[in-house]
């Protein structure tokens, strides 16, 4: 019955400590940011998307 949703702590660790070995120290602080801002980026359109969903509804 696992899920995603069940990783917790040590999970979260083992995957930061496999990104570290795979990328590197100096990297990872790269990959990070641009994870960031593609989530950013995603959850803006995301909102518009739904802002506009809505103003469709309002008019019907």
């Amino acid at each position: 019955m696992g899920g995603i949703g069940t990783i917790g702590i040590p999970g979260l660790i083992l995957i930061l400590l496999i990104a570290l070995l795979i990328f590197g120290p100096k990297k990872l602080p790269q990959i990070g940011s641009a994870f960031g801002e593609t989530l950013s980026a995603f959850k803006k359109s995301t909102n518009q998307i739904m802002d506009d969903v809505n103003l469709q509804d309002d008019e019907e």
